[in-house]
């Protein structure tokens, strides 16, 4: 047995048109004449076999009966929001991301919104992380990580290289002592982010022939903080050219020493063992192209 609707045209009129109490608005918000919805709304009138409205020179306002059926209709309409987005929502992938927080804020996220333009069905769980995930046990589609990567047992594949060298904030350079030789950073604070090891002095050390064993130091648990303390003159940081490219343009931080470094140093893919779903391939897929299209400043002396 058939129901008996209305037309959704002439409903979706009279919702706008009772809600807004005025015909010509309501054609503004659909698009339509106002003798359109006029029309429409006749329609549903004869449809009912009672009026909806009381028409009037200049305004129009709802009859109890077109009361009552707005509040029908405009119930009926959210129940219908409520179950588009709900099958929307359930088709809709989301991949699960373990990351740094530092790569997120200053290199990730500036660039999401390509992704959500490329693939706007699929949502990412971003979850900052220091340590080496398991992937298998916290159910991430895959990991980005930073280092020389020698993990044992993961799968990992390197993203971008990257190059670093020793960063302060104008105003320490004022405030000496001054920088002018690898030997100088002794006079300062030394920040360094967590790691089981500290890979990035070690090794930009070893390349400017500095011994840091007597260097005073403030080992502090993020990226993200190293940053913030290095801006606020509290001593020199280690800048990642990938993560503070923005910050050296505007002389936010300035390089004192000309030695940069990369030696084996970069970000890193860890995968899974299993396959990655098509969500997860395709935001790989736009990661590493992301990543070929950050190239280095060719002027930057490099030391291997």
């Amino acid at each position: 047995m058939s129901r008996r609707l209305p037309p959704l045209a002439a409903l979706r009129a009279f919702e706008a048109a009772g809600r807004l109490m005025s015909f010509s608005k309501a054609g503004e918000e659909l698009l339509v004449s106002q003798s359109a919805v006029s029309h429409h709304i006749h329609t549903l009138e004869a449809s009912l076999g009672v009026p909806l409205f009381v028409r009037q020179v200049r305004a129009v306002s709802l009859t109890p009966e077109g009361a009552r059926y707005l509040a029908t209709v405009r119930q009926a309409f959210d129940l219908l929001v409520e179950g588009t987005d709900a099958v929307a929502a359930a088709t809709k992938a989301t991949v699960r991301v373990s990351l740094l927080a530092s790569f997120a804020t200053h290199w990730l996220v500036p660039r999401l919104g390509r992704f959500r333009a490329r693939h706007p069905g699929i949502d990412l769980a971003l979850d900052p992380s220091v340590g080496l995930v398991d992937l298998e046990a916290s159910g991430a589609d895959l990991a980005i990580r930073y280092g020389q990567g020698n993990w044992p047992g993961a799968a990992a594949s390197k993203l971008m290289d990257e190059r670093i060298s020793p960063v302060v904030s104008p105003a320490l350079l004022a405030r000496g002592p001054a920088i002018a030789v690898p030997g100088d950073l002794l006079g300062h604070e030394i920040l360094f982010s967590y790691s089981r090891s500290l890979f990035e002095w070690d090794s930009w050390g070893k390349a400017a022939g500095l011994d840091l064993a007597t260097a005073r130091r403030s080992l502090l648990h993020d990226y993200n903080i190293v940053l913030q303390a290095a801006l606020d003159g509290q001593g020199v940081a280690m800048g990642r050219r990938r993560l503070i490219g923005d910050k050296l343009a505007t002389g936010l931080l300035v390089q004192p020493l000309s030695i940069t470094v990369h030696a084996g140093i970069a970000w890193w893919l860890v995968l899974p063992r299993r396959k990655p779903s098509r969500a997860a391939a395709a935001f790989l897929d736009w990661l590493v192209d992301e990543a070929a299209m950050d190239e280095f400043d060719s002027s930057v002396e490099v030391l291997l």
